[in-house]
């Protein structure tokens, strides 16, 4: 039994790497690609469209005969597609064509922040000591990486569109963390194709601007065809990503893989770095380094307060019965 537990905790670890490994892809394909005259609406709307319709043939397997007993549950798939996948990766895509990409995924990353911060203002109950800490730290963090008083200071704008995209990721963690009845896999893939149908229409609209580049794309100092490139979007950092994600998350649990996907930010500075000989500065990568410790803290005290509720509600159920 020991080792069956071993095995499966090993298995989720490497898909977890492997999920923030190509997830951590995303941010340096999409810059070249906007680099050489994509706009970001077209990168994102290619990317889930394409996605979307790689994982169609698994929504539908997981969603046979259940259709009618998880309609009730679409507005929130609906809501999931349109802020966690559209607004999330615009926001991110955005930002990353205004800075680099490590300083637009940290930003991001202070969803995780902000779910902590909508739950004490909706139930009034302050965080735990460790959260507040962790609070703390991402704040002072965000403002180094920002480098507010120093000469590498990022556009106004990308911080308001890395904004956007911690938006889109707390709604993931809030959304994608509540029971459902529909599967895993089909709650992605809808929510993908949720996400694909919202940006079309901005882009229809023309709120959006859908732009696609006629030349090849520079990846790690070589040219090669933009198809290639979005290619590497769509089935690696997209499709395998998602799928890798879910299996990861389901034998390494919540908590854990939450710390686990913390290391994307490694990845997505390395990638940048490769693809596109991206660094970060000196007080970024302090910044960074403060702000994913705040994450860290905020998850500590999440757990600890997860045990705490459950000691309490054992404690309930574990009433002496009187004596007559």
């Amino acid at each position: 039994m020991v080792e069956m537990v071993r095995r499966h905790l090993g298995l989720g670890l490497v898909a977890m790497l492997l999920s923030c490994a190509a997830f951590g892809t995303s941010g340096p394909f999409a810059k070249a690609l906007m680099t050489a005259g994509w706009t970001p609406g077209a990168v994102v709307l290619t990317r889930i469209t394409g996605a979307a319709v790689l994982l169609l043939p698994f929504t539908l397997w997981a969603m046979r005969g259940r259709w009618r007993q998880v309609a009730h549950e679409m507005p929130r798939v609906a809501l999931y597609g349109t802020l966690a996948v559209a607004a999330a990766q615009l926001g991110y895509f955005q930002a990353v064509a205004r800075m680099p990409v490590g300083v637009a995924l940290l930003i991001e990353y202070l969803g995780i922040v902000l779910v902590v911060l909508w739950v004490w203002a909706l139930t009034r109950v302050a965080p735990h000591r460790l959260t507040g800490v962790g609070i703390v730290l991402a704040v002072a963090g965000l403002a180094l990486v920002l480098d507010v008083t120093g000469q590498s200071t990022p556009s106004l704008v990308g911080v308001l569109w890395g904004l956007l995209a911690a938006t889109g990721l707390a709604g993931h963690y809030v959304l994608a963390g509540r029971p459902t009845r529909v599967p895993a896999t089909a709650f992605a893939g809808l929510g993908l194709a949720v996400g694909a149908v919202s940006l079309a229409l901005l882009g229809l609209l023309g709120v959006l601007p859908m732009h696609r580049g006629a030349g090849p794309v520079l990846v790690a100092g070589s040219e090669i065809p933009a198809w290639l490139a979005i290619a590497e979007l769509v089935v690696v950092a997209a499709a395998l990503a998602y799928v890798l994600g879910v299996l990861g998350a389901r034998h390494l649990g919540s908590t854990l893989s939450s710390f686990v996907g913390l290391t994307e930010v490694l990845f997505a500075v390395l990638f940048a770095w490769l693809v596109l000989s991206e660094l970060p500065g000196l007080v970024q990568v302090v910044g960074g380094v403060v702000l994913l410790s705040g994450v860290v803290a905020v998850r500590l005290g999440e757990r600890d307060e997860a045990r705490r509720d459950a000691r309490a509600v054992e404690a309930d159920f574990d009433v002496p019965t009187p004596v007559a």
